[in-house]
């Protein structure tokens, strides 16, 4: 008696298992946010480094 019980109520757990959860959503969309603006900020000290050592590449050397 104890089985078929069991296996009604894993059933059960897999079905609300696959529902759609809007937080779930709300969290996903979240952490893709995060992500984008970790690019960005990436991408941004990347150009203030690129833009540091242009500055110091501008020295010549007179002969």
């Amino acid at each position: 008696m104890k089985k078929p019980i069991f296996m009604l109520m894993a059933a059960g757990l897999f079905a609300f298992a696959s529902c759609d959860s809007p937080a779930e959503n709300q969290a996903e969309q979240t952490e893709e946010n995060v992500e984008e603006a970790e690019d960005n900020a990436e991408e941004a000290a990347d150009d203030m480094e690129d833009a540091a050592d242009d500055a110091n590449d501008t020295t010549t050397v007179v002969q």
